[in-house]
């Protein structure tokens, strides 16, 4: 076991800053909405893509600017995967991330005590830019994975809309891990996704990534990939490498070697990151919205390509289109994920 070395904060500091901070760290789902997207801007315009285009798949520009096509649906329910809040429309990805997501599903059920995986957020139909909760998930290469397990049960509409996150941190305390909540199932379901070889990063909370460089015993080869970044308390954030032949997709530079858990780790339980801006005597600029303009060229041409018939016939897997349930007509969930305090950096 290989301890962290933080720099420690005396008592008085560090209730203060545990208090300043402590509501925007727990509910890092919940907090993670904005105000609806200007008409016209690629917000409103790829979240009013229902259907993705026809042909094969292509990613197009970078995890946080582009756009996709060709997308599969992830299928509402599998045997060992959920797919929840239906009424975003937002399991949609290369067929490569919903393969991915149903092996994790199958392998951490088979070897890991996991019962089954909750499927947040992919993507839009046609990717692009997300009206709430998220930055990046926008060419189909990032998924969202609940902390909480898969119930016995299939789930009702309903349910998938409303059931409540569960964070693994604990209430009035600064970035640490409730051990009344956390399991070591949760440690190995995180380990079993940092393993496969297309799996290039996996986001967690800060707090988490601590808990695993201070408990994780077994083969911390793929340690590493586990990065630490705001919210994702009680969920996880799995992001895939280009595939192959993706000439349009722009890769992210890869992870540095070794497990994550010494200088760049500590720096995230320092007042530093969580540190609101200084106030200026002019007023803020509000930033302007990303229009369909601001990216990639192609992605216009993918808002204009025919759609395909049915979300069945896009729906991944042979058996997909007839265990594939209606889509919601529930109101879009205001609840997203990863919430972006004061002092934000890029995801690492």
């Amino acid at each position: 076991m290989i301890p962290l070395r933080v720099r420690t904060l005396n008592t008085v500091s560090k209730f203060t800053f545990a208090a300043t901070i402590g509501a925007t760290v727990i509910t890092g789902d919940a907090m993670a909405q904005q105000a609806a997207p200007t008409p016209g801007s690629a917000k409103a315009i790829f979240g009013a893509a229902t259907l993705p285009t026809q042909g094969p798949p292509q990613s197009i520009g970078f995890y946080a600017k582009g756009c996709l096509s060709g997308a599969v649906a992830l299928p509402a329910d599998g045997p060992t995967w959920q797919a929840m809040r239906l009424s975003r429309n937002r399991r949609w990805g290369r067929p490569e991330m919903i393969a991915l997501l149903e092996r994790l599903s199958r392998d951490a059920a088979k070897y890991d005590g996991w019962p089954g995986i909750l499927v947040g957020d992919i993507s839009q139909p046609r990717g692009g830019p997300m009206f709430n909760g998220h930055a990046s998930h926008q060419i189909g290469l990032d998924a969202d994975v609940w902390l909480t397990p898969m119930p016995a049960r299939p789930l009702s509409t309903a349910e998938r809309e409303s059931l409540p996150f569960t964070s693994m941190l604990e209430k009035n305390k600064f970035l640490t891990v409730d051990d009344k909540v956390w399991t070591e199932s949760r440690a190995r379901l995180l380990m079993r996704a940092a393993s496969y070889p297309e799996v290039e990063r996996i986001f967690v909370n800060p707090a988490i990534k601590k808990k695993m460089c201070e408990t994780w015993t077994g083969d911390r080869t793929n340690l590493g990939k586990l990065r630490p970044e705001y919210g994702h308390d009680s969920h996880f954030h799995i992001r895939i490498k280009c595939p192959a032949g993706s000439a349009n997709c722009k890769p992210q530079p890869p992870v540095a070697a070794g497990d994550g858990c010494g200088k760049t780790l500590a720096w995230w339980f320092t007042p530093e990151p969580w540190a609101k801006p200084k106030p200026s005597e002019k007023p803020p600029v509000k930033p302007r919205e990303v229009m369909v303009s601001d990216l990639p060229k192609a992605c216009q041409a993918v808002l204009n390509a025919p759609s395909v018939a049915s979300a069945g016939v896009a729906t991944f897997g042979a058996k997909a289109a007839a265990a594939t349930p209606a889509t919601s007509t529930l109101p879009v969930s205001s609840t997203g994920a990863g919430n972006t305090p004061p002092g934000s950096i890029p995801q690492q």
